[in-house]
């Protein structure tokens, strides 16, 4: 009986072996087992018997294949299972304006951008999730202070002039004369009705020509903040965007007129007051502590002007493309109709995304006086008048309610089963239920006895009315996965738009679920139904809280544990695999746990905890490692040439294997508290075409240091002098490998080449 209702899963072969190659294989092996039988023509009686048995063999294989594999995945259609769809990768997309506007600029929800089209590659395009406001900041206050610790009233000096002529100021101090590092001023932009989050900004400073402030103006000792609600980000995107120079204004050639610094503000940029009486939204810079690289200020840098305009913005984009207003087709008004979306697969549907059916007869043509109808994962409990459908993200498929022919006690159960909301429905449906289940029968059951009685489950399109699908969205993938700025076409031209680009790696897209990952999953999801009891449990649940979180470890020995709190490490993975390239390693911060991904492993796995029990997500404790070898090629391949590529080879090998990611020798991420030695570095070289053998192999630790400054807590790496035959990380610990672009830390593998 094929139910149209179910999922319809792929059947594959176990065992794809045909006569032909069973037969093949045998003679194959009779050299090995009888070296004496040398007459392998098919009229010898031994080639018949090979026959014989290779057919008996085909006989089984065809059962096999039939049977075991098949009806497993029966089973899983009985149970409603369905293969995940693919996930959309993100990313931030920045907006650019051709010049300042006077006036607000909106750049709609759902506009399209892609990357370009080549003749070997589609675009991939992305579709921006929300509404950007570029609008029209304004310039309350300039605010300054001893130390950037603590904002009140008493610490805070009001530069403003009273006359708001921010273009033509006295000359005004910008820190403390002589300056003192950890001095700062504020910048408070004024509060509107238009918010300026994720703005792109550029303050015009105009400086006093040929005053000197005794800093490199190429590498000033500053750092500018916004205040995001909880924290103080960096929104200096990068230092030549500080066009200033520190404001030294060096190499401009009319100061006076001005030079501009160029701010990304937070896509979450609050109105607040510190509790003083200076209310907007808040930009700070700070004269930070000279590194070793970096020349102190001598004096006070100084203003006589400051304006301030919006140049673009930036807001967060899916790769998806949103298809509306879609007409599947009209009904038949039979039951379990079923029709298909012209794209797919279809992407997690969003409350303005569902389907309306316009009557037969219907005299308006506005689709908001059409019925709408509702998305459900099931037919549990749907009643003959509610209007309810499925979709099946996967393939696409709009199913509508079937007829089942059942009896009235099956009927019953599946009603009080249904009642039971289970993880993931989408719609909540009414409350029909009495106190008690055992006793109670839906008010549709009007059959007597256990006699077999058809039901509707769901309401049924009527005759001739037009179904439609309102919008939604399809993507999705590995392909999303785009490196930094490579989405750069505009699909529709936008007023005033000049360009948009991404300055970050799209992430987070990955491939549809195969059926031997579905059969993989399904076993776990039986065992514990949703719920977190073994430590097993719980990493299974911080994965599949998001696509974000690579690797999960529930912390299992007593030193770690304490009764009723649950303890998991977290790697995520911020970075595409797929493009990025290992010759210079990866980051530790590129593993930051951030609020926004912790709070979504938090809501999930919340619902699916037992009560009382507190899960506290941490990070590893990441150690560095940085390897010199000493390495001797073979003859062949002594030229400059060999000697780069095969550099570059041992440093990819290197910095793959030591990865929290894909490292190790199983490529399956580097284990946690597991030790790294000589032999494991000596074992990867090896492997690669034209290494010798190796001489000294040297490993090195980084470690970071965390310590107080200003009352900030601040860290930095640093690097172990001596080398050490074994690096142990600790049973919390994670071993990574990067280069680092401060020279100072010289944190990147060493590869020397010997005669």
């Amino acid at each position: 009986m094929d139910f149209e209702f179910l999922p319809k899963l792929p059947k594959s072969n176990l065992d794809d072996r045909t006569f032909k190659d069973l037969v093949e294989e045998c003679i194959l092996r009779i050299p090995r087992y009888c070296p004496e039988w040398t007459n392998h023509n098919p009229s010898d009686p031994g080639i018949t018997l090979i026959e014989m048995f290779a057919w008996l063999t085909d006989q089984m294989l065809l059962r096999f294949n039939q049977v075991p594999r098949r009806n497993y995945v029966a089973f899983l259609e009985l149970m409603g299972i369905r293969l995940n769809p693919p996930s959309p990768a993100t990313c931030q997309l920045t907006f650019y304006l051709s010049a300042a506007q006077n006036q607000e600029l909106r750049i709609p929800r759902f506009t399209e951008v892609a990357t370009v089209r080549t003749e070997t590659e589609e675009a991939v395009i992305f579709t921006t999730d929300k509404e950007l406001v570029i609008g029209n900041p304004q310039i309350n206050y300039l605010l300054s202070a001893d130390t950037a610790e603590t904002i009140s009233n008493q610490d805070l000096r009001n530069l403003t002039p009273s006359n708001r002529q921010w273009q033509n100021l006295q000359e005004t101090l910008l820190f403390d004369e002589p300056s003192m590092p950890g001095n700062c001023f504020y910048l408070v932009l004024s509060e509107s009705e238009n918010s300026i989050e994720g703005n792109a900004i550029a303050i015009t400073f105009k400086g006093e020509a040929a005053r000197t402030t005794g800093i490199d103006p190429n590498n000033p000792p500053l750092q500018w903040e916004a205040w995001n609600g909880q924290n103080w980000v960096n929104v200096l995107r990068v230092k030549d965007d500080d066009k200033t120079k520190g404001f030294s204004f060096d190499g401009i050639p009319q100061p006076l007129e001005g030079a501009d610094v160029i701010l990304h503000l937070p896509l979450e940029l609050p109105i607040v007051s510190f509790d003083t009486n200076y209310r907007g939204h808040w930009i700070r810079c700070t004269y930070m502590y000279p590194q070793e690289t970096q020349q102190p200020y001598s004096s006070s840098p100084s203003i006589v002007g400051l304006v301030v305009r919006s140049i673009g913005g930036a807001v967060k984009a899916t790769q998806c493309i949103r298809v509306e207003q879609e007409l599947l087709g009209i009904s038949n008004g039979k039951a379990g109709q079923t029709f298909e979306l012209q794209s797919k697969p279809v992407l997690g549907r969003s409350v303005d995304e569902h389907i309306r059916i316009k009557q037969p007869g219907e005299i308006s043509e506005n689709p908001l006086d059409w019925e709408q109808w509702q998305e459900v994962s099931d037919f549990a409990v749907s009643t003959v008048e509610d209007c309810h459908y499925t979709i099946d993200s996967q393939t696409g498929e709009v199913q509508f309610g079937p007829l089942i022919r059942e009896p009235s006690q099956l009927r019953q159960q599946i009603y009080q089963r249904g009642q039971v909301q289970p993880v993931g429905r989408i719609v909540k449906r009414d409350d029909r239920r009495a106190d008690n289940l055992a006793t109670y029968i839906p008010p549709s059951a009007n059959d007597v006895g256990d006699i077999a009685l058809e039901r509707q489950y769901g309401k049924v399109p009527p005759p001739g009315s037009e179904i439609y699908m309102m919008a939604y969205r399809t993507g999705g993938g590995t392909i999303g996965n785009v490196k930094a700025g490579k989405i750069t076409v505009l699909k529709n031209s936008i007023p005033y738009v000049k360009s948009v680009i991404n300055y970050e790696d799209a992430y987070g897209g990955t491939d549809p679920e195969s059926l031997d990952e579905a059969a993989i999953r399904v076993p776990e999801l039986l065992r514990t139904r949703e719920c977190g009891v073994t430590p097993e449990d719980f990493e299974r649940i911080a994965r599949d809280a998001s696509k974000l979180v690579a690797r999960a470890h529930c912390l299992t020995k007593p030193e770690h544990t304490t009764a009723g709190i649950v303890r998991l490490l977290i790697v995520p993975q911020m970075v595409n695999l797929n493009n990025f390239d290992f010759r210079r390693g990866m980051h530790p911060d590129n593993f930051g746990l951030s609020g926004e991904l912790k709070e979504d492993i938090e809501k999930y796995i919340s619902d699916r905890k037992p009560l009382g029990v507190q899960v506290k997500l941490e990070e590893p404790e990441y150690v560095g490692v940085r390897v010199r070898a000493e390495i001797i090629l073979e003859s062949q391949y002594n030229s400059q040439r060999d000697k780069e590529k095969i550099r570059d080879n041992l440093l990819v090998a290197i910095y793959r294997f030591l990865n929290p990611l894909v490292g190790g020798f199983e490529g399956k991420g580097w284990d946690l508290g597991r030790s790294v030695y000589v032999s494991d570095i000596v074992a990867v070289c090896q492997k690669i075409p034209g290494v010798r053998y190796l001489g000294i192999v040297e490993l090195f630790s980084l470690s970071k240091l965390e310590f107080e400054l200003n009352s900030e807590l601040n860290s930095e790496w640093l690097l172990e002098d001596i080398s050490q035959p074994e690096i142990d990380p600790g049973s919390l610990g994670l071993i990574c490998s990067w280069q680092d672009d401060n020279p100072q830390l010289n944190s990147g593998h060493i590869i020397e080449f010997r005669e």
